[in-house]
């Protein structure tokens, strides 16, 4: 079967290769931080990034979507700069921007859903419930560690995102069922969430 839905077939070969971008960020990530027990906790979720990669190739595979070479490259220069990054900026950022960056990329995995169901296709709703989540708990993570951080207020400021302000709608505390799941982000917008975009576009839903 082939997908006849442009925006769906770009969105998982970006986010396949994005992913790999931020396992290469938390790579470096973890080996900036001197708390093992932090260090463990962001190398877990490098682990997660990975097996996110692996399931979004299955599913391009099923449809036979090549890998493009430009988002492999593109990404894979951005997660190891980023990754480098984390030695010289400190312990504050890396944890912000991390958060920053899971909570765009929440929202892609149910977009990805609600396309697939525009197309009558469910059988990956609960794969790609499951990744939207984890990313869901890798940002109240890295929220959770930075929470009482002076610098915190300023950055959400700035960059619209913190303890007030999300790029998504998941509440891990009340979570819609999966067969329900393309409920969440209803007027988020859905391009270019892996670069942080998350301006909320009212009343307006995915193609």
């Amino acid at each position: 079967m082939k997908l006849e839905h442009p925006k769906l077939v770009d969105l998982l070969r970006k986010a396949y290769s994005a992913e790999k971008a931020a396992s290469f960020a938390y790579i470096g990530h973890a080996g900036s931080l001197s708390n093992e027990q932090e260090r463990m906790r962001v190398r877990e979720i490098e682990l997660d990034e990975w097996e996110h990669r692996a399931n979004v190739l299955e599913i391009m595979r099923q449809y036979d979507i090549p890998i493009s070479r430009w988002y492999e490259f593109n990404y894979h220069i951005i997660g190891k700069c980023i990754g480098w990054s984390c030695y010289a900026i400190g312990r504050f950022m890396p944890y912000f921007f991390a958060g920053r960056l899971e909570s765009g990329n929440v929202c892609e995995y149910f977009f990805m859903m609600r396309y697939f169901r525009s197309l009558g296709v469910h059988k990956h709703d609960r794969v790609l419930f499951e990744m939207g989540i984890k990313e869901k708990e890798h940002e109240v993570y890295f929220l959770d560690v930075i929470r009482d951080e002076p610098w915190l207020p300023w950055f959400e400021r700035i960059f619209s995102w913190g303890v007030d302000r999300s790029a998504n709608d998941v509440d891990l505390s009340e979570l819609y069922p999966v067969d329900e799941g393309s409920r969440y982000c209803p007027g988020y917008k859905s391009e270019d969430q892996r670069t942080g975009a998350s301006e909320i576009i009212q009343g307006r839903e995915p193609n």
